[in-house]
């Protein structure tokens, strides 16, 4: 008997402390959870920013450029953080805390495509570099160049500035 698959979205449908975004600034998460590995297909606007200077893979520090981001919350707060560009780049973290890192070297499958204004992103992780139990999840997008920079949030994380590790203001995934 196969084991069955958990499925689940998140849709970043807001700015960081909540306000509304525009429909052509939506991003939608599909994840689906196996015994060994999670799927994450990732649906986004594309906005034509710089790519990196870099080959597609991994790429530190790819939250200066236009990225969506996923992140999985476990017990003692422990979460991984899974970063993924329209160029093919991604980055993958491993954390116990907020901002306190622990393996900044996850390796993922991570394939992305652009067609007119959306890119389309395909990532798999071994499901033993997230966190057990996945207890609540937040998503996120990034895009444009200086002042004009959007940092938009399925689930708000309220604050003087964005803080996307604001683990307080995540929310339980709804598995099916």
């Amino acid at each position: 008997m196969a084991a069955r698959k958990q499925r689940a979205s998140l849709r970043v449908t807001g700015d960081w402390c909540g306000v509304a975004a525009a429909t052509s600034e939506h991003v939608h998460f599909e994840l689906t959870l196996d015994p060994l590995t999670l799927h994450i297909d990732v649906k986004a606007p594309y906005h034509g920013d710089p790519p990196p200077d870099a080959a597609p893979g991994h790429l530190d520090r790819l939250w200066d450029y236009e990225v969506v981001e996923l992140f999985l919350l476990g017990e003692r707060e422990r979460y991984t953080e899974i970063e993924l560009g329209p160029h093919g780049h991604y980055l993958a973290l491993q954390l116990e805390g907020p901002r306190q890192l622990c393996d900044a070297t996850l390796e993922l499958d991570y394939r992305a495509h652009i067609e007119g204004g959306s890119f389309h992103g395909s990532a798999r992780i071994a499901r033993a570099l997230l966190p057990e139990p996945i207890i609540s999840a937040n998503a996120y997008a990034m895009h444009g160049l200086g002042k004009a920079r959007r940092h938009l949030a399925a689930h708000p994380v309220p604050g003087a500035a964005p803080d996307f590790h604001r683990l307080v203001h995540f929310r339980p995934l709804e598995w099916r």
